[in-house]
């Protein structure tokens, strides 16, 4: 895509550009219509950044439709990601906006910091494991609150041998207004020497929404964001 003169002119000057000529450039590559893999091909900016700069800009739907057409499989035969890679794009961009403007919304934060320090960040599924059912109560609700207005859950639990595996599905399934077939096989660690005997006697479960790839990388650039404007 071509970059007009003054654009070209910026982008070789970056480096002794000042904070707000770099952020500027960047809105204005943004602006131009070029996707945010583009411009970090063109300036050294990180993802994180870039996305904060050009939070308020809105592409029209001839731009997204010109950056799939030179991102696309035409761009070149082995990026075969190239619509999931738009898509997350799209869905980092609205979670960014959605988080700063939802600052004072102290639900939504609570909920936010919980999965922060608690959640599981590591398969790209959002899922909560603890053994406070108000921690994962907590959890769901701001998942049907911010997520997914009718989530479906699996949930598991993990025990050791001296706990009561029937007695255990009933208190969570109590404590969490689940249903039986909405647990999956339970897991049981054997004891063994040197381990502590105070177990907890319902012990953890862990609660998953289901399909939440799409929630799971909202959820992390919202925390992202949480992060850039408290550090």
């Amino acid at each position: 895509m071509e970059i007009p003169g003054e654009m070209a002119a910026a982008i070789e000057e970056y480096s002794h550009l000042g904070r707000w000529d770099r952020a500027e450039l960047g809105r204005a590559l943004r602006r131009h219509g070029l996707s945010y893999g583009e411009i970090m091909d063109l300036i050294p900016v990180p993802k994180g950044t870039l996305a904060y700069w050009c939070r308020d800009i809105q592409l029209s739907d001839d731009q997204i439709a010109a950056i799939k057409e030179r991102c696309g499989p035409a761009a070149g035969p082995r990026d075969t990601q190239w619509r999931r890679r738009l898509e997350i794009e799209k869905i980092e961009e609205d979670a960014r906006r959605f988080a700063l403007e939802h600052l004072d919304d102290s639900f939504w934060v609570a909920g936010t910091v919980l999965y922060w320090g608690e959640g599981s960040k590591t398969k790209r599924r959002l899922q909560l494991a603890n053994s406070d059912p108000r921690a994962l109560r907590l959890f769901m609700r701001w998942c049907e609150g911010y997520l997914h207005p009718s989530p479906a859950w699996v949930a598991a639990l993990n025990l050791h041998e001296e706990n009561d595996e029937a007695a255990a599905l009933a208190y969570w399934r109590r404590e969490l207004g689940l249903e039986p077939n909405e647990f999956t096989k339970t897991y049981i660690k054997s004891n063994g020497t040197g381990h502590r005997k105070n177990h907890l006697p319902c012990g953890v479960c862990r609660v998953t929404l289901r399909r939440s790839t799409d929630a799971f990388v909202r959820t992390m650039k919202w925390i992202e964001t949480l992060a850039e404007r408290w550090s």
